[in-house]
């Protein structure tokens, strides 16, 4: 009895190194990426930061008393709720009825509609946008074809006009990340018991009825994902706006959204890091916020109601 105590806890000692030695690459890439950096982001909102010459002056709080006169801060704010309130419940819809109408069993040649429509989920964020400035061009398709059904007189602007920047932003945002949504919700959709729209069809209801209240409940867990997939998605936006408006976030700062002037203030003309750091805290902040409040509007993530 009293050898086999000291072989034991010898063992789990053993265990206890091998589990660790085996964990200790994943925690040091989250030490350094991600607590050392966040930690070294509120270090920064403190001071003056000039990371040329490597020199961190104490500001007094200025960076956080900025927040309160900053106008540019104002309108990034408003264009990234403004676009994140349009996008994030449209692809959400447009997802959940395509993949709705994709698992019903009788629609010919789905198979290779999934993998066509799935493409521009494949491409780079920043090629899709070129793409888009081309199609939205004075002299491109969408003008053609909007001037031949005589639709307008003269070609729209689209890309240096206030009035539709940001728009065309937003359906370029949506056509390539509802394949990916509608693909999350064909994959749930495949362990839905088929019984519950046959009793449904014995009861009357229709394609309509089945999707409020067989479908959509169902998926409610998988919705909450999309949710809030989108909306840190939208409220990251950075690179469709940069290549729009060549990092300005013009015209009129009408595609100036919260992680462009972030990118502005740290690397731009001012080099700003320190205030910088703040507005990423605060866009961090403020992401968390709208997402809890997205997921209890949305009843959770579905587990304790199961």
């Amino acid at each position: 009895m009293t050898t086999s105590k000291p072989q034991a806890s010898k063992r789990q000692m053993e265990e206890w190194i091998q589990g660790y030695s085996f964990l200790a690459p994943a925690l040091l890439v989250i030490f350094v990426f991600f607590i050392l950096s966040i930690l070294f982001a509120v270090y920064l909102t403190f001071h003056d930061v000039n990371l040329i010459a490597h020199t961190y002056e104490w500001n007094d709080f200025r960076n956080f008393s900025n927040l309160l006169t900053d106008k540019q801060l104002i309108r990034a704010l408003q264009n990234t709720a403004f676009f994140a309130l349009i996008v994030v419940p449209a692809q959400t819809a447009i997802a959940l009825i395509m993949a709705y109408v994709l698992a019903n069993r009788e629609v010919k040649g789905k198979k290779f509609f999934r993998l066509i429509y799935f493409l521009p989920t494949l491409t780079s964020s920043a090629a899709l946008t070129l793409i888009f400035m081309f199609i939205f061009n004075q002299n491109g398709p969408i003008n053609q074809m909007l001037m031949s059904l005589q639709i307008i007189d003269s070609p729209i602007n689209f890309i240096n006009d206030t009035e539709w920047t940001l728009r065309v932003i937003m359906a370029m945002n949506i056509w390539s990340t509802v394949p990916y949504f509608m693909t999350i919700y064909l994959a749930s959709l495949v362990d839905l018991p088929h019984s519950l729209y046959a009793a449904a069809e014995m009861d009357g209801a229709n394609a309509i009825d089945k999707l409020r209240f067989i479908t959509i409940p169902y998926l409610r867990p998988i919705t909450t994902y999309v949710v809030l997939s989108g909306i840190i998605g939208t409220f990251q936006m950075f690179d469709q706006a940069y290549i729009f408006s060549g990092g300005t976030g013009g015209p009129v700062n009408s595609t100036l959204t919260v992680s462009l002037l972030i990118y502005q203030y740290a690397f731009g003309q001012n080099h700003q890091m320190g205030y910088a750091a703040v507005l990423a805290i605060l866009l961090a902040i403020i992401i968390f916020i709208v997402t809890r409040i997205a997921e209890k509007l949305n009843g959770g993530n579905g587990i304790e109601n199961s």
